[in-house]
């Protein structure tokens, strides 16, 4: 049953009002003043108000605005006995649903109110439906709806519970990490012990192998105490090699032993120590070519790579770019008090035609410094860094030119050419090409058939 909130401080109309629409199987709320109508909309499960405009304290309008900042998309039909156009402009500025006078047709109310009620009945199933999508393309912190990191997903899945070694491997900045962490937490035996990660490319030999095995005291300068190394704090658990690649030729052979042997001694240590440890790692470079080099063992490489995953660079999945903006913008607009933030059409353009070297974490970057400049409308590029001003490709109107075309080229030449351009750059997804070129998607729709291209 849906639920309505009449409020109006003359408390004959919320006799009528509640008598005509109660017998249409609402569940009727009143309030007599726009305070108490507050406290309703803050604690109430609630899909319509329609209220008065006019009343003492806090006015009709007033309380539009207050609704509006609690729940946005709750419908808020306005009624007055005192009409004027300057009056329905502003309240539908202010976003109400509609406007009515007093006094009012009944017909003509029901009619508003069930129109109203299935508008927000529409929402609230969009809003389900956008939430198990977004579900449907996430693996705990990773975002994506791409080919290549749906595969990745189902992949997770399956390596998840099993024991083998992983490398993941891809440039940097693509969330290497966040897989091993996902990994992880899909090992139902080790989801509860401690997930350790060391990053093996910052830190000297000495150093790395410190923190890699540990240390008795007293085992060089500085070893004022005995300390326990990453496997042993991953015992039961999973460590995570980060950058493996870049693990000095000595401290390889020390890893092979472990990988073969669940077992090692600390740095100036005798004892010998087994563990129970899972080791997934990961790398930016091609090992491969490394172990051809001669630079990375052979047989370690073969121990760790027992499931391999490749991370594509966000270049090669730019179907990606617009789900983890949206993410990155909830939340950095969650972070800096600004909600509801959206990007203009040439913003997404420039988002789509990067390159993006630094992968994720460079869109992270530009996101979060996007959403802290931007002064509460849509992001503009200028709220970009300098170098995505140059991004969008300039329109070249003589490239659009057909060679046997009049000299002039007509409207629906640029206009088909930028179509394609668009969908191409958003690979063939129309609405997000729409969004690019700033159209509704029925205009999108429209086009598509107009030139063709579907």
């Amino acid at each position: 049953m849906e639920t309505i909130l009449i409020v109006d401080d003359e408390k004959n109309y919320l006799v009528v009002l509640e008598a005509l629409l109660g017998p249409e199987g609402y569940e009727i709320l009143t309030a007599d003043n726009a305070r108490s109508a507050l406290r309703l909309i803050e604690d109430s499960d609630l899909d319509l108000v329609i209220t008065d405009m006019k009343m003492p304290g806090m006015s009709g309008m007033e309380l539009l605005e207050a609704s509006k900042r609690i729940k946005p998309d709750l419908p808020v039909i306005m009624m007055t006995a005192y009409g004027t156009i300057e009056m329905a402009v502003e309240a539908m500025k202010k976003q109400a649903y509609d406007y009515v006078t007093k006094p009012f047709r009944n017909e003509e109310l029901k009619l508003t109110v069930k129109k109203a009620l299935e508008n927000y009945r529409l929402i609230k199933e969009n809003r389900l439906l956008t939430e198990a999508l977004s579900e449907r393309y996430r693996y705990g912190n990773i975002i994506g709806k791409s080919k290549p990191m749906l595969e990745i997903y189902e992949l997770i899945k399956k390596v998840g519970p099993s024991k083998a070694s992983v490398l993941i491997t891809g440039p940097s900045g693509t969330g290497k990490e966040l897989i091993a962490r996902a990994i992880h937490y899909e090992d139902r035996a080790r989801m509860e012990r401690p997930f350790i990660s060391v990053n093996c490319g910052a830190l000297t030999e000495t150093l790395l192998e410190s923190e890699l095995f540990g240390h008795e005291k007293g085992a060089f300068t500085g070893a004022v105490a005995m300390k326990k190394g990453r496997f042993e704090l991953a015992d039961k658990g999973t460590l995570f090699l980060d950058e493996v690649g870049e693990m000095p030729p000595s401290l390889q052979v020390k890893l092979l032993r472990v990988l073969q042997e669940m077992a090692f001694e600390r740095v100036g240590g005798t004892k010998t120590i087994r563990v129970d440890v899972r080791v997934l790692s990961a790398s930016n470079r091609n090992l491969k070519e490394d172990v051809a080099a001669g630079r990375f063992r052979e047989d370690l490489y073969y121990r760790l790579n027992v499931i391999h995953v490749e991370v594509p660079p966000l270049r090669e999945r730019k179907e990606d770019i617009r789900l983890l903006a949206k993410h990155f913008i909830e939340k950095y607009g969650e972070d800096e008090g600004k909600e509801k933030i959206e990007l203009a059409p040439e913003t997404w353009q420039a988002l789509y035609s990067y390159s993006w070297p630094g992968n994720v974490r460079e869109l992270e970057n530009v996101i979060e410094r996007a959403v802290v400049l931007s002064s509460g409308g849509p992001i503009q590029l200028k709220d970009l860094p300098p170098e995505f001003s140059n991004t969008p490709e300039e329109l070249n109107v003589e490239g659009f030119i057909p060679p046997d075309a009049p000299l002039h080229p007509t409207l629906e030449i640029i206009e088909e050419k930028l179509i394609r351009r668009a969908l191409k750059q958003c690979n063939n997804v129309q609405a997000h090409a729409a969004e690019m070129l700033g159209i509704t998607k029925s205009l999108m729709q429209h086009k598509m058939k107009k030139y063709k291209l579907c």
